[in-house]
């Protein structure tokens, strides 16, 4: 058991998440306050969590430029990814990286940085935000972790990933930070839905993890009891890699053939295409060893023309622009039974009809696995389907349709409720943050 003890100043909550990210704070009268980021002339109540570095090629000195969130999305789709005088690189979904023992970091125009230095940025800029909007420093915060890190094996593992997260959080200005399960802040959210006695089960679909809750929800002033909790690192980054793997891929050459002396390969290594996939490792891609072999397997390319495209997906630095097809793709499909996926750019066009049920039959091993981890939270609880009164869904691959007919097809479509699908997390953990004694087992 431990405690989060909060005084003085009023701590936020802050959920730093793999696509998303999102700050509120309780006020006394109860409400929640989340802050507002840019969105074009709108506002949205989430960042996402995603790095752009930038640096003049011919200067001098050649000062690196970094801004994350909104003003990273901004200078990456306002710059010339055609002008040599420019450089860029643009990093997502730095929250798979944090169990990952033997990534230490990556090296950006000659410097080396850390992953926690990466991360700090993202959220040294979300502290920086969120004191302007209050109108006091932010130092301290109630964060959320899920309950199984990206990659995480063990338990040594997502404590590793934890400490990692910490010193970022440090890194960035915290002073005192407490960590708390995303699906049980969740849960905080939800708790005034819920009656006192409620067996509820919380499930927190992210972009890089799902988490599983099973809680006895509390009266006024009493305390929820955690009654089993699990987690598996995948989630929408998984479902993002099916689409990937089976519309943009074979496009792109992964079944393509070269020529090699007097036989005919592969025209190039599988784990090209897998870092293709992920958009953590999408831009390991942009090197001058991956520039080289894709200019040279062009050459010998039966199909010049798939690798070529490739090509100028890497050296043009079009992987937001790829992200942004595929969440389009999965959006749609989940109002839709079927769409088109478009990615048209002046060096890379591709267009492909896509359905509903093929995207299914893509993300059937994702789904059974999430459906394994449902079973083992349940078991851990020694519950059945029947004993639960309610279940709360949130995250973004809370609305793929596949995804929730796991869960009413088990608990039924009465039982089954959505809340707001980024923000949630960040409101339970303000919740939490406002308490000044939150124990948990």
């Amino acid at each position: 058991m431990y405690k989060i003890l909060l005084s003085g100043m009023p701590a936020v909550g802050i959920d730093f998440g793999t696509t998303n990210s999102s700050v509120a704070l309780a006020l006394p009268d109860g409400s929640v306050r989340l802050i507002e980021f840019p969105a074009g002339t709108a506002t949205n109540r989430s960042s996402r969590s995603i790095l752009y570095l930038q640096r003049q090629t011919h200067s001098a000195h050649r000062p690196v430029a970094v801004w994350s969130g909104p003003e990273a999305i901004e200078h990456y789709l306002a710059t010339d990814h055609f002008d040599d005088d420019v450089e860029g690189r643009l990093i997502q979904s730095l929250k798979s990286y944090l169990a990952a023992r033997t990534f230490n970091g990556t090296e950006i125009f000659g410097r080396h940085y850390r992953v926690e230095d990466l991360v700090a940025k993202i959220l040294e800029d979300l502290r920086q935000r969120a004191s302007a909007a209050l109108g006091f420093e932010v130092r301290r915060a109630v964060a959320g972790r899920p309950v199984t890190f990206v990659g995480a094996d063990s338990e040594a593992d997502n404590v590793f990933a934890e400490q990692r997260l910490l010193a970022s959080f440090q890194q960035a200005g915290f002073t005192d930070v407490r960590f708390v399960m995303e699906p049980i802040a969740a849960a905080q959210s939800y708790a005034g839905d819920a009656s006192p006695g409620d067996i509820v089960l919380v499930g927190d679909f992210g972009g890089g993890t799902t988490d599983f809750s099973l809680l006895r929800m509390g009266g006024a002033g009493e305390q929820h009891t955690v009654l089993a909790s699990t987690g598996v690192g995948i989630a929408g980054d998984a479902f993002d890699a099916r689409i990937v793997r089976y519309l943009v891929s074979p496009a792109r050459g992964s079944d393509s053939l070269a020529r090699s002396r007097d036989k005919v390969l592969p025209a190039l290594p599988a784990g090209v295409y897998r870092n293709l996939e992920r958009w953590h490792t999408l831009s390991f891609l942009r090197t001058r060893q991956v520039t080289e072999l894709l200019r040279t397997t062009e050459m010998r390319a039966l199909e010049p023309e798939k690798i070529r495209a490739l090509r100028s997906v890497v050296e043009h630095d079009l992987g937001y622009r790829l992200h942004q097809a595929v969440q389009r793709v999965k959006l749609e499909l989940s109002a839709r039974t079927e769409t088109e996926f478009v990615l048209e750019e002046d060096v890379v066009r591709l267009r492909a009809p896509v359905t509903r049920t093929r995207f299914e039959e893509w993300i059937a091993p994702e789904l059974r696995r999430m459906q394994t981890k449902l079973d083992d939270v349940l078991a851990a609880a020694k519950l059945l389907p029947g004993q639960v009164d309610q279940v709360f869904l949130t995250g973004g691959t809370s609305l793929v349709p596949a995804v929730r007919q796991v869960f009413t097809s088990r608990f039924g479509e009465d039982r089954v409720h959505s809340g707001e699908a980024f923000t949630s997390v960040a409101h339970g953990l303000a919740l939490m943050a406002a308490q000044e004694v939150w124990e948990m087992a």
